[in-house]
């Protein structure tokens, strides 16, 4: 007999939220920030309002700046991002 059960959904989330739903911290207080802060990838999906996967193939297509590693963790420099936000 067949497993009838329907498979699991995935959750997603929308653009910009962390995963408890809320808008970064770092995206609240973005026009704070000085140019040389950094920020992670949910401050940037907020910011250009668009899923990870987007902001990554922006970043290999070169419409966004590439991110810096800095103690094992992946993030963009605030001054570049306003910089293309400016452009786009």
């Amino acid at each position: 007999m067949a497993n009838k059960c329907k498979p699991a959904r995935r959750k997603t989330r929308s653009a910009g939220l962390t995963r408890s739903g809320e808008v970064p911290s770092g995206l609240k207080h973005l026009d704070e920030l000085p140019d040389s802060a950094l920020v992670d990838q949910p401050v940037v999906e907020g910011l250009f309002k668009c899923s990870p996967a987007t902001v990554w193939r922006w970043v290999k297509s070169g419409l966004l700046p590439a991110p810096v590693r800095r103690g094992g963790t992946t993030r963009w420099v605030v001054g570049q991002l306003r910089a293309t936000q400016k452009g786009v």
